[in-house]
């Protein structure tokens, strides 16, 4: 397959989405599951390198023990970069075994930390600085969506960033986050490439499909046909506010928590002020900086805890001693605050 000489407009909106970081002479990987999107991705970023000198872009791919047709997608992907001249890695990861390892733990989280697991090892292995996937503007109004309905902080319905740390010096990039879903369709079609479907995206039985082919399709071709736009509009102004509130809730972080060297945080009561609305997001910023899974961590649990850490002699008999949270992780009332571990 030939990329047409002229540089296409869905390549220019791409490299508008690539941060300023992103240098083509040092490793970079595309994830490309085979899908749309992904590989409207990689064939805008090849289209892209040819207009650098030595560029150097590698292909990564997952296959997961979900589907049968998973080994033609890998195929698919593998026979691609080839014909681009990529290299393309692959890793076969068994989600079903993950996922019942961990309990609490929906099947799409366990599969989503498996691919970016592999992608760290990935950049580490070839000395990449940037992972680019791609997400687009539907996918963050999902997200958005997503997080409304499990019950979220502002933080939560800021959505996905199109840049953020990975792991250590490698940044997982999304420069397709501004796009919307038909337009890597109409790109692919465009230069007459082909790509796969997986059928599992349409089973509503998985939150995100129930939400993208009932509620927002339902939304958007009936009363609602700006519900993608509106929700990616709302995600961006609660980041502006959101940054605001951050700086308060790391002065909270830094006055009220002691971290000990076993791996238990402690909230000191006496410390955090008089402002139990700011906690969920506090707590939800303590969760994120401590690795701990907060895909099934809900606004009951954050309220459970923040009753728990603003009590005092006259509600103390309405909030538990202790509570056992998704993920392992324990919570219980001390004389000095509010203990905090995971089970090991």
């Amino acid at each position: 397959m030939t990329i047409n000489d002229g540089l296409s407009e869905f390549s220019t909106n791409v490299s508008c989405g690539l941060p300023s970081s992103w240098d083509w002479q040092q490793p970079v990987i595309i994830g490309v599951s085979g899908g749309a999107d992904s590989m409207a991705l990689l064939f805008s970023l090849a289209e892209l390198s040819k207009l650098q000198e030595s560029p150097s872009v590698a292909v990564a791919h997952v296959e997961y023990d979900l589907r049968p047709e998973a080994s033609c997608d890998r195929e698919f992907v593998v026979e691609h970069a080839k014909q681009l001249g990529f290299p393309c890695y692959w890793k076969k990861v068994c989600v079903q075994e993950a996922s019942r390892a961990q309990q609490g733990v929906g099947i799409e989280a366990v599969a989503r930390q498996l691919r970016y697991d592999f992608f760290t090892q990935l950049a580490f292995e070839i000395g990449a600085r940037h992972v680019a996937v791609g997400h687009t503007r539907d996918d963050q109004a999902e997200t958005i969506l997503h997080r409304l309905l499990r019950g979220t902080g502002l933080g939560g319905v800021v959505g996905m960033t199109g840049a953020r740390e990975l792991c250590e010096g490698v940044s997982l990039v999304r420069p397709m986050l501004k796009i919307r879903r038909q337009k890597p369709r109409e790109f692919l079609e465009a230069i007459g490439q082909e790509w796969r479907e997986d059928d599992s995206n349409k089973q509503i039985y998985f939150a995100r499909n129930f939400l993208r082919h009932h509620m927002l399709a339902a939304a958007e071709s009936g009363p609602y046909p700006a519900a993608i736009e509106a929700l990616v509009r709302f995600g961006e102004q609660a980041c502006a506010e959101t940054s605001s509130r951050l700086r308060i809730i790391e002065e909270l972080i830094e006055k009220s928590i002691e971290q000990k060297s076993d791996g238990e945080i402690l909230i000191h009561q006496k410390r955090v002020g008089d402002d139990p609305d700011i906690m969920p997001e506090a707590l939800i910023e303590i969760w994120k900086r401590k690795g701990w899974p907060r895909q099934d961590l809900s606004s009951r649990h954050l309220k459970q805890l923040t009753g728990m850490i603003f009590c005092d002699s006259l509600t103390k008999n309405t909030v538990p001693n202790a509570v056992d949270l998704p993920g392992g992780i324990h919570a219980r009332l001390t004389s000095n605050g509010l203990s905090i571990q995971r089970n090991e």
